[in-house]
C-alpha cells in the first residue's frame, strides 16, 4: 500500500496558476504535474476564492480612514 502524496503550498498555486491561466486544459495540466483533474480544479477554485476574498479586503481596507 502507498502513502498518500503530500504537496506543497508552492507546487499547487503553481498548478492553479496555470489552469487560471486558461492556455491547457485541466487535463493537460493534470497529466503534466501527474495528478487527478479533479484536484487541479479544487486548487483551481480555491486559488479563485482566496483571490476573490483578498479583494474585498483590500477594498475594505482602502475605504477606512487613515490615523
Amino acid at each position: 500500500m502507498t502513502t498518500r502524496r503530500r504537496f506543497t503550498a508552492d507546487f499547487k498555486a503553481k498548478v492553479a496558476l496555470e489552469a487560471l491561466r486558461g492556455d491547457r486544459t485541466i487535463q493537460e495540466i493534470a497529466a503534466r504535474h501527474k495528478v487527478h483533474p479533479n484536484q487541479v480544479s479544487t486548487w483551481k477554485r480555491q486559488a479563485m476564492d482566496k483571490r476573490a476574498w483578498r479583494g474585498v479586503l483590500e477594498r475594505r481596507r482602502a475605504r477606512r480612514p487613515g490615523p
